[in-house]
């Protein structure tokens, strides 16, 4: 007795379908695209939530002993978490700026001879007239077309709208913390009930992976912080162990926190000597090319368990699709789908 086979769809009905699908798909994929810079915010703050994570559990388990025995709020131990770090940069701040100020200002006062000097080594070299002014020489260099009025503008609004995304980006953060374990509750409840289980362990090993990452980008400070000072104590350059920690802090900002930590360094140097200010900028230019190429992939395969080549390839990658914060995100995401690869897929292909 033959069975008989199913009918077949229409295949009108099928191209309907397919068209209605590839037409929802698009405009998903277009309000993501138009969204993106929202999503970037949410999910760097995500990051940086699940990674503090664990330092706010330890503060949040300490108890009041002055006022009472009763453990600390978790908003408090967040905020304590926040006042110490902007206690930090303001007293790196406080530090550093009236000596650079000072030194700035002879360095303003040193800056005729500097220009004398300057004229009679191009003059030497042939590269300008003996007798060139310095209006002449400003003349001969090339003079851009655009309007200087509208670059100022789009700098400070540039900087302003930086301004409030740190704000929004701290004030996502905090909300994070603050409501953690109600949004990992609603996100675990997503799934069904006899895979919640495995969730929340697959979640856990992200979340230490992403506390890692954070420990390494500290550690990571720490080495260029100290390989900074020490390097601008033996060249002589003045305040080098405030000129470290400002290095120390711009190694923690992808791409362009190195570039920004050396301005002060060079712009201190410079106050004692041209020659100085060029050993400097030599010095920060080779560290930098140690710590992308050396202490990056070494560090961040130890602490967060990445290879060498997914660390670069990573950075690579990231750093080429979203510039600055692709190059922020590269490892901690890296690092997440290596998770997700190894206890979703490869722990299923595994024979018991």
């Amino acid at each position: 007795m033959s069975q008989t086979s199913p009918q077949s769809s229409d295949p009108r009905s099928l191209i309907r379908y397919a068209c209605i699908a590839l037409a929802v798909t698009i405009v998903a994929l277009w309000t993501l695209y138009l969204v993106r810079g929202p999503l970037l915010t949410i999910y760097v703050s995500a990051l940086f939530a699940t990674g503090l994570a664990p330092l706010v559990q330890v503060i949040e388990r300490q108890r009041i002993r002055v006022v009472s025995h009763r453990r600390l709020a978790r908003p408090a131990a967040i905020l304590v978490i926040y006042g110490t770090v902007l206690g930090a940069v303001g007293a790196l701040g406080a530090a550093v700026l009236p000596p650079m100020i000072q030194q700035l200002e002879q360095f303003w006062q040193q800056l005729p001879t500097y220009i004398e000097q300057g004229q009679m080594t191009l003059a030497r070299w042939g590269l300008i007239a003996p007798d060139a002014s310095v209006q002449e020489i400003v003349k001969q260099a090339p003079q851009g077309s655009g309007n200087i009025v509208a670059v100022v503008l789009s700098t400070a609004w540039g900087f302003v709208g930086g301004i409030f995304g740190l704000v929004s980006l701290l004030l996502l953060t905090f909300y994070f913390l603050v409501e953690a374990r109600d949004i990992f509750s609603v996100f675990v409840r997503l799934f069904p009930a006899q895979h919640r289980a495995r969730v929340e362990e697959v979640s856990g090993k992200a979340g230490d992976k992403i506390s890692a990452w954070l420990g390494g980008q500290l550690l990571l400070g720490l080495i260029i912080g100290s390989l900074s000072a020490l390097g601008f104590f033996v060249m002589g350059v003045p305040y080098f162990f405030v000129l470290g920690v400002i290095a120390g802090v711009g190694e923690m900002i992808p791409m362009v926190g190195p570039l920004l930590s050396a301005i002060p360094a060079v712009g201190v140097a410079l106050t004692v000597s041209p020659a100085l200010a060029l050993g400097v900028a030599a010095y920060c230019l080779a560290l930098q090319m140690v710590e992308n190429n050396v202490l990056v992939p070494k560090v961040m395969g130890q602490t967060v368990g990445l290879s060498a080549v997914t660390v670069i390839v990573a950075l690579a990658i990231g750093s080429e699709l979203l510039g600055f914060v692709g190059a922020l995100l590269a490892v901690p995401t890296a690092a997440i789908v290596q998770v997700l690869v190894e206890e979703l897929y490869l722990a299923e292909k595994t024979p018991a």
